[in-house]
């Protein structure tokens, strides 16, 4: 009998000191690191997904934001995601080439006709399979974030496609976005988002292409005296996370993480909207630039000369991807 209780009171010690060590279990810590300010759409959603967490997981799961490429760029991002030193980014469509070609559709120019086109292929069938097109390299897409349609600045007046010949603008590390400055015999020149500002500034290039949001947010509008209204391409961004740390998630904790992501996605894509109106506003009011609004012939002309490479890129995107696209507008 007195072994029994003995048993019985160690293993009830046992259970205690098991209890009392979960108890006191470090929380999970989600990294989330982005290159935007925190009052862009997509600072303003990575702050909404921390502010949910806090709120449903508390001392579970910690949220730390790192704005403004305060831990890693775009280029540098994935590579830590994989060595787990970055949980959740949100990179451009565009920084995807080394681990899935398919991506590049999103920086095909003049695919899509707005935003709401955009929203209605990633919500499809072939939007929702490229969420997992990375997942051989061992990174899953959690969610698709707009920012906008994207405008070109520039030193002087883009009307027409020969006003770029010859003039140096800034891009993402893509492919696509090069052939289409080469396209209107521009010269693309890959430099990360961080150094926009300070290129412009002292001349180094010639322009840009972004959204209102990221042009009136980084001050692009205050060294660059005009803006074409082109929307000819969309910036969006792949909410990602690396399938070792999702799949090694508690599966309760998983679902209530993506359940908090989705809704500051959600609110995320209705601040890019508003913004995309509101912040070109306020550049015009600014007086600092002039928004030029292309008539429909002048916009046609950049779409004849562009559309061509559609074409280029049709094999490594998948012609059945594009055509869906295209479909989207409808």
């Amino acid at each position: 009998m007195k072994k029994k209780l003995l048993l019985v009171s160690l293993f009830a010690a046992v259970a205690m000191v098991v209890t009392a060590t979960a108890s006191f279990a470090a929380p999970i810590v989600i990294k989330f690191s982005h290159v935007v300010a925190e009052n862009t759409p997509k600072g303003q959603m990575a702050n909404k997904f921390k502010q949910l967490v806090d709120e449903r997981l508390a001392g579970k799961v910690v949220v730390e934001v790192f704005p403004n490429s305060q831990l890693f760029t775009d280029k540098k991002v994935l590579e830590a995601m994989l060595l787990g030193d970055v949980q959740i980014a949100a990179p451009s469509l565009s920084k995807f080439k080394k681990y899935t070609k398919s991506l590049q559709i999103f920086d095909l120019p003049f695919l899509f006709k707005n935003m709401d086109a955009v929203e209605k292929f990633q919500q499809g069938p072939y939007g929702q399979k490229l969420l997992r097109a990375t997942e051989k390299k061992g990174l899953i897409g959690l969610g698709y974030l707009h920012n906008g349609l994207k405008q070109l600045s520039a030193n002087s007046k883009l009307v027409v496609p020969a006003d770029a010949a010859r003039k140096k603008f800034r891009i993402m590390s893509s492919d696509v976005l090069a052939a289409q400055f080469e396209a209107v015999g521009a010269l693309p020149i890959k430099k990360p988002f961080s150094e926009v500002f300070t290129l412009l500034q002292t001349k180094a290039i010639d322009g840009q292409e972004n959204t209102w949001s990221n042009i009136y947010s980084k001050k692009f509008y205050e060294v660059q005296p005009y803006i074409t209204e082109s929307n000819h391409g969309v910036l969006d961004y792949l909410v990602v996370t690396s399938s070792e740390f999702w799949n090694g998630l508690p599966a309760d904790i998983r679902t209530e993480v993506k359940k908090a992501l989705d809704e500051a996605i959600a609110f995320g894509n209705k601040v890019a909207a508003e913004k995309a109106i509101s912040d070109r506003q306020k550049i015009i009011d600014s007086g600092r630039c002039e928004v030029i609004e292309l008539t429909d012939a002048q916009r046609q002309q950049w779409v004849d000369v562009m559309k061509p490479v559609w074409k280029k890129f049709e094999d490594q995107i998948g012609k059945e991807y594009i055509e869906a696209a295209v479909k989207a507008n409808d």
